[in-house]
């Protein structure tokens, strides 16, 4: 065994955080969620509305990337971006992703799967307003994923946008929500010996069918 494999073997850790039965969990995945995410909440995680959001584009080429959770209701789970993003046009050839939840400190994950749409331009310029001033101005000034020279452009672009608009931001066209309808939800929970909980719900036309799957 290398020492590079021994240092990484000395990072395992015996998950006894808790269990997960069928009897316990609640039956709308949706519900079940948002008490896992109070509790995360609770338990001073830090930043528990973060997410990974994992796309591929037509060709099948996959990407993933941390963006934080806006909303979770029976309608699906709500994030904002630009659309000019990677990840936007990903979206906009392959509407099929996953979110990622990791409580670690709990020793939780949820993974859910479904098909990505764009929420109207009102609700995204609702949201939008609520944002703190830098976050709106930050909109505007960033052409997100391109190639920039340096970050004093960024910085020159943000003293610009300020004197444009010094009180009142618009939101730009090409900012906007989008909502991820769920098709299957997974509900893990750490277990001692890795024999760990998993509770899987999959959608099947209006009901949830609920499944214990192997660890």
């Amino acid at each position: 065994m290398s020492d590079s494999t021994q240092w990484f073997e000395s990072l395992r850790i015996s998950y006894e955080q808790g269990e997960l039965n069928e009897s316990d969990v609640n039956h709308n995945p949706i519900q079940q969620f948002n008490i896992w995410l109070q509790e995360a909440i609770a338990n001073l995680v830090s930043e528990p509305n973060a997410m990974v959001l994992a796309t591929a584009n037509k060709n099948g080429e996959p990407s993933a990337r941390n963006v934080l959770l806006k909303s979770a209701d029976e309608k699906g789970f709500i994030f904002f971006s630009n659309k000019q993003s990677d990840k936007a046009k990903d979206l906009a050839e392959n509407p099929q992703a996953t979110l990622l939840f990791s409580w670690l400190s709990q020793h939780r994950q949820v993974i859910v799967k479904g098909k990505v749409s764009e929420i109207s331009r009102e609700e995204s310029n609702e949201y939008f307003q609520t944002r703190p001033y830098g976050s709106r101005i930050s909109a505007w000034v960033s052409n997100q994923s391109q190639v920039i020279k340096n970050r004093e452009v960024l910085e020159q672009k943000v003293k610009e946008f300020m004197e444009k608009y010094p009180e009142e931001v618009p939101m730009p066209d090409y900012w906007g929500g989008y909502i991820l309808k769920p098709e299957s939800v997974e509900f893990w929970q750490g277990r001692p010996s890795r024999l760990h909980d998993r509770i899987r719900f999959t959608k099947k036309e209006n009901s949830w069918i609920i499944e214990r799957i192997s660890p």
